[in-house]
C-alpha cells in the first residue's frame, strides 16, 4: 500500500494504491482532491503543511488506513534544490503561494514534521518530483527522443536531460541527469528589463512576490489575464475603450482570467459579463490586446526553448539535432495560437534543431502516472530501443536473402515471391479495363479507363461487394462463383456485358507466380479458409467461374504490388509498396541478377516479400509477449503469420482487449470489474484504438467505448487505456519501420549509392485512419535509415487502380508481342518448306558440277585446287600466299589460276614457322 500527494496549485490531490500479492496481483486505487484556503496560501509554512496533513488524515480516515505506515510519493511543482530523490529545499514560492518560513527549507522534512505533530499516522516519504519532469517522462513513453519537458499553463517551466559532466554541483561525470531549469525566475537580475513593459511592472508590483519569477509573469496563464486588464484600464483612461468609463469590475484584480482571454471568439459576451458596455470596435481592440499579450508570451517561451535545444545540440557536438519536447498546460492546450507561435519561434531561432512537440494527455493526474508505472511493468517488452530495432532490421535482411536463394527458399519464412511485374507505369498505358480486388471479407470491382488526350488521365468507377462468412469458410468453387456473380452484376450495371475487356486481378494472399497470369495460392490468411484452393492456380479457378463473362484475365497481382503500381503512376521513383491495414505486407523492385528462382540477369522484377510470416521459424520469440501468444493460439492459423499478428489492424484491437482483461483481473483497471462484453473476443476493434488515441477527444472516446463494455471507467482508467493503446500501436509502427528499413538498405546496396532517394507507396486503414501511426513510422524510418530520403506516398485509389496499371502494362506487352510475332511470322518455316529447300539445293549443286549447266547454275561449284585435307602427319606443310599488290590507289589481287601464272613461294614449316 502506498500514497501519492500532488501539490502544485490552489488544490491538491491525495491518492491511495493498494496492491495485494495473493497470486493475482490485485490493485485498487482511490483519490480525493482538497482545496487550500487563501489565508493558508498566504499564512506560514507550519499552517500550510498542517492543513495538508489534516487532509491526508481525513483521507486515511475515510479509507480506514490510519494504522498502517505507507510509502508516499510527493509531486511538488515549485522550484526546489534537490540533493537526493527524497530531499528538496524550496527555492521560492510561485503561482500565488506566499506561505512564510518555507523558502530555503526541505519541504519533505516539513511534511514529515507536520505528520509527527499530528501524531495520528506515519508515512514514509520516498520521492519528490517536479511536474515538468513528470511531463517529460510521460511523453517519453511515446517518443524515446523526448528529452525536454515544458509546462505552459498556470505556471511556466522547463526541464531537460543535461550531461552529468556539465552539472558541476553533482558528483560524477558519466551519463545524464534531468535538470529542472525553473526558468520562471529568468530576469530577476534585470537582464530582460529592456523587453518588460510598464504593464509587466504593474503586475509584478501587485503580486505576492514582487521582483521574483519575472519571466513566468510574462508567459504564464496565471498572469496574462492580469496584464490584459492593466492594458485595458490604460486604454480606457485615454478614452480609447468603453467610452472612457472604467467600471468597478474592471478595477478588480483577477477579474479578467486567462480562461476568458483564451475564448477570443466570444470577446463581446465576456466583456458584457464583466459589466463593460462594449461596442463592436471595443471588441476588436480587446481581441487585438489579447493577441499581442499571448503572442509575446509564446515568442519568449520559444526563445527560451531555442536556448535549451541549442545547448543540447552543442553538448552532443552535432551540426543538426532532432529532439522532442513533451508539453502540458492549459495555455498550450487551449489557446488557439500559442502552440503555433511557440513552434515557429523555436524553428526561426534554432534553425539547426528539428524540434517536435507532443502533448501530454496525462495532465497532472498523478494517479494515472502511477497506473502508467504498473502498465510499463507488464508492457515493457513492447518498447524497443533503436538498437533493438536495428537488430530486427538485420534479422529481416537475412530472411530476405534466404527467400531469394534457390537453396534456402524452401525453408525461408519470408518467401520473396517473384511477381513477374518488371516495371512501374511509364506513362504510355491506355485502355479500358476491369480490376477485381479480393483481399478481405469485402471486395471491390472497378472499371478503370486510362486515356491519353492532353495528358494521361484515369477514370474509375467501382462497387464494393460483401463475401458472407459461410462462403469465406466454405468451398473454393462457392467463393469464385460468388465473385463471378458479383462481376456479372457489375458489368450489367456498367452496361459492358457485351464488351471484351482485359481484367487485372488483385489477390491479396501469398501466391507463387510462374507467369504474370498464373498464381498458385500457398496459404490462406486473414481468416479465409475456403477449401480446395491452396496449392491451386487461382486464375484458373476464377477463369472457370467467369468463362461466359467475356473477360480475359491478363495479370494477377498482390495488393502491395497494386499499391506500388498505383503510386508509381503518380511518381515514377516509387519502387516499394506497403499495406498496413487489416493485414500487412510489402513488395519492392529487386535486381534480376539476385533472383535465383527466375531466369535472366538483366533488369528488375517486383518481389512480394510476404513479410507477415516473418518470425514463423522462432526468429522473433524474444520480442513476442504473452498477449501475442494468446492471440496466436486463438487464431484460425496458429503458428503462422506471427509478424502480421503483432502489427496489423486485424489483431491490434484484440491485443488491447487482452491486455485490459489481464489488468482488470489484477485490479489495475475498472476497480477489478470484468464484464461479459470485455471478455468477448472482437469487442475492441482497431478503429476503437485509433479513436482513443486522438489528441483532443481521445479520452472522451475512451470513456464511450469502455462504457459500452459495461466497465464504468474512471478518468484514470481512460488515461491508462489510452496509454495501453499508444504502446501497442507504437510497437506496430516501430516493427514496420524496422522491416521497411531492411528493404530500403537493400535497395541502397543494390544501387551502390551513398544516399538513397526513393518513394514508398502505402495503403491500408491503420496507416490512413490512426492519428499518430504515420508520423511515428516516418520518424522511426528516418532514425533507422539516416542515409536515405524517403517520400511516403499515400495511395488514394487503393490497389485496384494498380491492378489496372499492371493489366495495361500486360496488355501493352501482349500487343507488342503480337506485333513482333506478326512481323517475324514469315521467318518461321515449316518442316515441309525446309525439305523443299533441301531438294532445290541438291538440284543446283548438280547443275554447278556439270559442264553443260555450270554456266547457268546459281550455285557455281568453283574448283579450288586444294586436293586434300590435313592427314595429321605434320612432316611438311605448304603455305600458299595470296599477294596483294598496291599500285597507286588501285589494289590488284593475283589469284591462283590454271595454268599457274602465280607469284608464290614454297617453304618448309620447320624452317620458317615464325615467319
Amino acid at each position: 500500500e502506498f500514497l501519492a500527494l500532488d501539490l502544485g496549485g490552489s488544490k491538491f490531490k491525495v491518492l491511495q494504491v493498494k496492491v495485494s500479492e495473493d497470486g493475482k496481483g490485485k490493485v485498487q486505487m482511490e483519490s480525493e482532491t482538497f482545496p487550500i484556503p487563501e489565508e493558508i496560501l498566504n499564512g506560514n509554512g507550519t499552517e500550510l503543511f498542517d492543513h495538508i496533513v489534516q487532509c491526508i488524515s481525513d483521507f486515511l480516515d475515510y479509507m480506514g488506513m490510519k494504522n498502517t505506515r505507507l510509502p508516499l510519493g510527493f509531486t511538488f511543482s515549485f522550484p526546489c534544490s534537490q540533493t537526493g530523490i527524497d530531499k528538496g529545499d524550496l527555492v521560492c514560492w510561485t503561482k500565488g503561494f506566499k506561505a512564510t518560513e518555507c523558502e530555503g527549507y526541505d519541504v519533505v522534512d516539513m511534511l514529515r514534521e507536520a505528520i509527527k505533530r499530528r501524531n495520528e499516522f506515519d508515512l514514509d516519504i520516498v520521492a519528490i518530483v517536479n511536474d515538468t519532469v513528470g511531463t517529460m517522462m510521460t511523453c517519453a513513453y511515446e517518443d524515446p527522443k523526448c528529452q525536454i519537458g515544458l509546462i505552459a499553463g498556470t505556471g511556466s517551466n522547463v526541464c531537460y536531460m543535461e550531461e552529468m559532466k556539465n552539472i558541476e554541483f553533482v558528483e560524477g561525470d558519466e551519463g545524464q541527469m534531468c535538470v529542472n531549469t525553473e526558468w520562471g525566475g529568468f530576469g530577476e537580475n534585470d537582464n530582460i528589463e529592456d523587453i518588460r513593459t510598464r504593464y509587466d511592472r504593474e503586475v509584478d508590483g501587485g503580486s505576492l512576490n514582487p521582483g521574483k519569477q519575472r519571466f513566468e509573469k510574462m508567459t504564464s496563464g496565471m498572469y496574462l489575464g492580469e496584464i490584459v486588464r492593466q492594458i485595458l484600464i490604460d486604454l480606457t483612461k485615454h478614452g480609447l475603450l468603453f467610452r472612457g468609463r472604467i467600471t468597478e469590475r474592471l478595477k478588480t484584480k483577477g477579474i479578467f482570467e486567462t480562461n476568458d482571454r483564451l475564448a477570443l471568439l466570444q470577446v463581446r459576451s465576456i466583456l458584457q459579463s464583466l459589466g463593460l458596455d462594449s461596442t463592436c470596435d471595443d471588441s476588436i481592440i480587446v481581441k487585438e490586446v489579447c493577441g499581442a499579450v499571448s503572442h509575446r508570451a509564446a515568442q519568449i517561451c520559444g526563445a527560451g526553448m531555442a536556448a535549451v535545444v541549442d545547448k543540447i545540440r552543442e553538448n552532443r557536438g552535432l551540426d543538426n539535432l532532432e529532439i522532442t519536447v513533451g508539453v502540458d498546460g492549459t495555455l498550450y492546450k487551449l489557446h488557439p495560437h500559442f502552440s503555433t507561435i511557440l513552434k515557429d519561434t523555436v524553428r526561426e531561432l534554432a534553425p539547426n534543431c528539428k524540434v517536435d512537440f507532443i502533448l501530454s494527455e496525462d495532465g497532472s493526474g498523478k494517479g494515472a502516472a502511477l497506473i502508467t508505472a504498473v502498465i510499463d511493468k507488464y508492457l515493457y517488452a513492447m518498447r524497443f530501443s533503436d538498437e533493438t530495432l536495428r537488430d530486427i532490421m538485420a534479422r529481416f535482411r537475412r530472411e530476405m536473402e534466404n527467400g531469394l536463394g534457390r537453396d534456402t527458399n524452401p525453408t525461408a519464412t519470408v518467401k520473396m515471391l517473384p511477381t513477374f511485374v518488371r516495371s512501374i507505369p511509364d506513362g504510355s498505358e491506355k485502355g479500358d479495363f476491369i480490376a477485381l480486388d479480393l483481399g478481405g471479407s469485402n471486395f471491390r470491382i472497378l472499371r478503370v479507363k486510362v486515356s491519353h488526350e492532353k495528358k494521361q488521365t484515369v477514370q474509375m468507377e467501382s462497387q464494393i461487394y460483401e463475401t458472407p462468412e459461410d462462403i469465406i469458410h466454405g468451398s473454393g468453387s462457392r467463393l469464385f462463383d460468388h465473385v463471378a456473380e458479383c462481376l456479372g452484376d457489375f458489368m450489367e450495371k456498367q452496361k459492358i456485358k457485351d464488351k471484351k475487356l482485359s481484367m487485372g486481378f488483385t489477390f491479396s494472399f501469398p501466391c507463387a507466380h510462374t507467369k504474370l497470369d498464373e498464381a498458385v495460392l500457398l496459404t490462406w490468411t486473414k481468416r479465409f479458409k475456403a477449401s480446395g484452393v491452396e496449392g491451386m492456380d487461382v486464375v484458373k479457378l476464377l477463369n472457370k467461374a467467369i468463362k461466359k463473362r467475356g473477360v480475359n484475365i491478363m495479370a494477377v497481382v498482390n495488393d502491395t504490388v497494386g499499391t506500388m503500381m498505383t503510386c508509381g503512376f503518380d511518381d515514377q521513383r516509387c519502387e516499394v509498396g506497403i499495406i498496413i491495414g487489416t493485414g500487412t505486407n510489402a513488395c519492392y523492385m529487386e535486381e534480376l541478377r539476385h533472383l535465383d528462382l527466375v531466369e535472366g540477369d538483366e533488369g528488375r522484377m517486383c518481389i512480394n516479400t510476404e513479410w507477415g510470416a516473418f518470425g514463423d521459424d522462432g526468429t522473433l520469440e524474444d520480442i513476442r509477449t504473452e498477449f501475442d501468444r494468446e492471440i496466436d493460439r486463438g487464431s484460425l492459423n496458429p503458428g503462422k503469420q506471427l509478424f502480421e499478428k503483432m502489427v496489423s489492424g486485424m489483431y491490434m484491437g484484440e491485443l488491447v482487449r487482452l491486455i485490459l482483461v489481464k489488468m482488470a483481473k489484477e485490479g489495475l483497471l475498472f476497480e477489478g470489474r470484468i464484464t461479459p462484453e470485455l471478455l468477448t473476443k472482437g469487442k475492441i476493434e482497431t478503429k476503437h484504438v485509433s479513436a482513443i488515441e486522438k489528441s483532443k477527444e481521445g479520452l472522451t472516446k475512451a470513456k464511450e467505448i469502455l462504457t459500452r463494455l459495461g466497465v464504468e471507467p474512471s478518468e484514470d482508467d481512460c488515461i491508462a487505456v489510452q496509454h495501453v493503446c499508444a504502446i501497442v500501436s507504437f510497437r506496430s509502427a516501430n516493427l514496420i519501420a524496422a522491416t521497411l528499413g531492411a528493404i530500403l538498405t537493400r535497395l541502397k546496396d543494390n544501387k551502390n549509392t551513398p544516399r538513397l532517394r526513393t518513394t514508398v507507396g502505402i495503403d491500408g486503414s491503420l496507416y490512413k485512419m490512426h492519428p499518430q501511426y504515420a508520423r511515428r513510422l516516418h520518424k522511426t524510418v528516418r532514425r533507422l535509415v539516416p542515409e536515405s530520403d524517403v517520400r511516403f506516398l499515400l495511395s488514394e485509389s487503393g490497389s485496384g487502380k494498380g491492378a489496372a496499371m499492371v493489366t495495361a502494362w500486360a496488355s501493352r506487352l501482349a500487343d507488342q508481342t503480337r506485333q513482333i510475332a506478326e512481323t517475324l511470322a514469315e521467318f518461321r518455316l515449316t518442316k515441309e518448306q525446309l525439305l523443299e529447300v533441301k531438294k532445290r539445293m541438291r538440284t543446283e549443286i548438280q547443275n554447278g558440277l556439270s559442264k553443260n549447266t555450270q554456266s547457268t547454275a546459281t550455285v557455281r561449284m568453283l574448283p579450288t585446287y586444294v586436293r586434300s585435307t590435313p592427314d595429321g602427319t605434320g612432316e611438311r606443310s605448304t603455305v600458299i600466299l595470296c599477294i596483294f599488290l598496291k599500285i597507286g590507289r588501285q589494289t590488284t589481287r593475283m589469284i591462283c589460276s590454271d595454268p599457274p601464272d602465280i607469284i608464290c613461294h614454297s617453304f618448309t614449316a620447320k624452317k620458317s614457322i615464325n615467319k
